[in-house]
């Protein structure tokens, strides 16, 4: 009995293996096209970890980093101690937020409402208009924002004082207090048609049938939105939510570094442009690698932690 339990678990594995080589046989052509982005993700993803090394070193590019002297935690606790660190890490926790919520809601609402279009032809074009500044450099978006927000001729401006609203002009990229609101809705204004596409595509995956059932039960256009577009579309929801909120320390450079200047750089020293401004331009690579350090922990800890929240309330999650 127990030979023949033996053979039976040897033919099981002989089986698996041959299923596997089968399987890599037939997909031989897709593997082969995997191999250029795994050299990438290689060299430019998991190859520069090694450099996580000088953020416990007084890194010397001269001496490299085997020739460098160790410092141990020196440079985290010297960020740590830093007043305009802490004051990036405040910046950039308020304007992804705002940038997140802001981005997030406008691409689900801007997704409904393409859905709801049934003229084909207009459809397209305001999807059109909406996804173009996608394309758009960041130098060419916050120059259009600054001629937009000008306090002299400005549009947005010149439309506020002809409907009352404010009296004189205002000088948005003047004040601190304006600038968080002005990157949230500069970046929705870039972004927010090319992230509706990905809610667009998975509500072309809803069963048509649903929908009639729900007219059938007398059910309304709000009513089929929230009782069948909203739930069928959740997973992708989700899931482009734990994604943003892994970027929460990253609110991107060019568009903050671009739309900062000396009046508001209270309110503009993100964690990016800190590490730019007194660690990249004064050659303190040790510096700036211990912060990108301290991004990177917290963006994967906040993953872990939404995709775990995410599991136990329905099951769906990333991994």
């Amino acid at each position: 009995m127990a030979v023949l339990n033996e053979k039976m678990i040897e033919n099981t594995s002989l089986n698996r293996k041959d299923i596997l080589w089968m399987k890599i046989i037939k997909q031989r052509q897709l593997l082969v096209l995997c191999v250029p982005f795994m050299i990438f993700v290689l060299i430019f993803n998991y190859f520069p970890i090694w450099g996580w090394i000088m953020a416990f070193q007084k890194f010397v590019p001269g001496k490299g980093i085997f020739g460098s002297e160790f410092v141990g935690l020196a440079n985290f606790k010297e960020a740590f101690t830093d007043a305009n660190f802490i004051n990036a890490i405040r910046n950039t926790l308020l304007t992804s937020v705002l940038k997140i919520s802001t981005s997030f809601v406008s691409a689900i609402l801007l997704a409904l409402m393409l859905n709801e279009v049934r003229a084909r032809l207009f459809k397209r074009i305001v999807q059109t208009i909406s996804y173009l500044p996608y394309f758009i450099s960041w130098v060419v978006a916050v120059s259009i924002v600054y001629m937009a927000l000008s306090p002299s001729s400005g549009i947005v401006n010149e439309m506020l004082v002809a409907m009352g609203i404010i009296k004189s002009p205002i000088a948005f990229l003047g004040e601190g207090k304006y600038f968080y609101g002005v990157v949230a809705f500069s970046n929705v204004w870039k972004n927010v048609g090319w992230n509706a596409i990905i809610y667009l595509a998975a509500m072309t995956g809803i069963d048509p049938e649903i929908y009639e059932s729900a007219i059938m039960d007398g059910a309304g256009r709000i009513r089929r939105i929230l009782s069948v577009t909203l739930p069928s579309i959740m997973p992708t929801i989700k899931l482009m939510l734990i994604l943003n909120l892994g970027n929460l320390m990253n609110v991107g450079f060019e568009q903050v570094y671009l739309l900062s200047n000396p009046s508001n750089i209270d309110a503009s020293r993100t964690i990016d442009v800190y590490i730019y401004t007194y660690a990249l331009r004064s050659g303190r690579l040790s510096y700036g690698t211990a912060i990108g350090i301290f991004n990177s922990t917290v963006a994967i800890t906040l993953i872990n932690i939404c995709n775990y929240i995410s599991k136990k309330i329905d099951g769906y999650g990333i991994f």
